[in-house]
């Protein structure tokens, strides 16, 4: 895969970090090209040296057009996601695009839609579901029985919250920029429940909103047969992060900042095991615990989702990529409820 990287901000330099085990010998992944804003390109020169990139652009049609690249890692603004990818896909190029995918499903599916007809692959770059952790919940989950709830909490404590109490409004905490802790952090939640449970039934958001009509934090309950998906995210309060998933037969949790999610117990209280103990209503329960850990070679939480990108499309794995735009599609249907 020979990548330009759009853009010079935080996750784009956390990017260029988890691409570096993917570089080199392994040759999974050329960053041939960046793309700096005219006021950012000493910013972009700096990246380029860094991690050895051979060109720097301040026109983004430009790095489209001559830059040798046959894919763009996007990781601009929310509210740009769109007009971005749209107009790389309309030239040629594979589109990696940073959650939230767009404002918008229409948006997102025109996307989707548009790299199917021109024989290209678009991915929304969100941890969560290129990670080991995900693939045993979901094959673990039927041993929990008949599940009646999942809670998942994310909240961080913004860095830009303060400067917001002032008065100073950046683009994560503005409305016109599709700031917020539904689309900036609760939507790591949310594509747990989408990725385990599919669509909900029906959805509702309960936020906290700030003096300009931003939700600086909030609760998503989203309502499937037989129990509920409860998802908090906030970016002005902080407290240890999780995914729980509990079943009539036991219970599995992730414990930490749920995009990192480098760990997964389960307990199963159905089975035998040497292990015996008593609930709170003195009945015998026999757990079965099973850990698993992300293994410590992994670099970075990011590696593994570029990874899976570069597979695809050297593959051109179809069905894998349709997996994938599916997933996205759900989840932005579900925000925009």
């Amino acid at each position: 895969m020979k990548l330009g990287i759009i853009g010079t901000g935080k996750i784009v330099i956390d990017a260029l970090y988890a691409l570096e085990p993917l570089a080199g010998d392994k040759n999974v992944v050329e960053c041939n090209a960046i793309f700096a804003r005219p006021h950012s390109r000493r910013k972009g020169e700096e990246l380029a040296g860094k991690y050895s990139i051979a060109e720097v652009y301040t026109d983004y049609d430009e790095l489209l057009d001559k830059a040798d690249v046959d894919t763009v890692y996007i990781g601009l603004i929310n509210s740009v996601h769109y007009e971005y990818a749209k107009r790389a896909l309309e030239k040629g190029k594979n589109v990696i695009l940073e959650k939230p995918f767009t404002g918008t499903y229409s948006e997102a599916k025109e996307l989707v839609e548009l790299a199917r007809k021109k024989n290209l692959y678009v991915f929304e770059a969100v941890t969560v579901l290129h990670n080991d952790v995900i693939e045993k919940m979901k094959e673990n989950l039927p041993k929990l029985g008949n599940i009646r709830m999942m809670m998942a909490n994310y909240s961080q404590y913004s860095s830009r919250y303060d400067r917001y109490l002032e008065g100073v409004v950046d683009h994560t905490f503005d409305p016109d920029f599709l700031g917020g802790a539904l689309r900036d952090i609760n939507v790591y939640n949310i594509h747990y429940a989408a990725a385990l449970f599919g669509m909900p039934k029906r959805t509702f958001y309960h936020p906290n909103i700030g003096f300009n009509g931003i939700d600086t934090s909030g609760t998503m309950i989203m309502e499937y047969d037989g129990f509920s998906a409860v998802c908090t995210g906030a970016k002005d309060s902080d407290s240890p992060g999780y995914v729980l998933i509990q079943g009539e037969k036991g219970y599995m949790r992730i414990d930490g900042k749920p995009n990192i999610a480098d760990n997964l117990t389960i307990v199963l209280t159905d089975e035998i095991s040497d292990e015996v103990t008593k609930d709170a209503a003195g009945a015998t329960v026999r757990p079965v615990i099973e850990e698993h850990f992300v293994p410590q070679e992994v670099c970075h939480r990011m590696t593994k989702e570029f990874e899976d990108f570069a597979a695809i499309i050297d593959r051109n794995d179809r069905q894998a990529a349709k997996y994938y735009e599916n997933e996205t599609l759900e989840v932005i249907r579900i925000i925009e409820k």
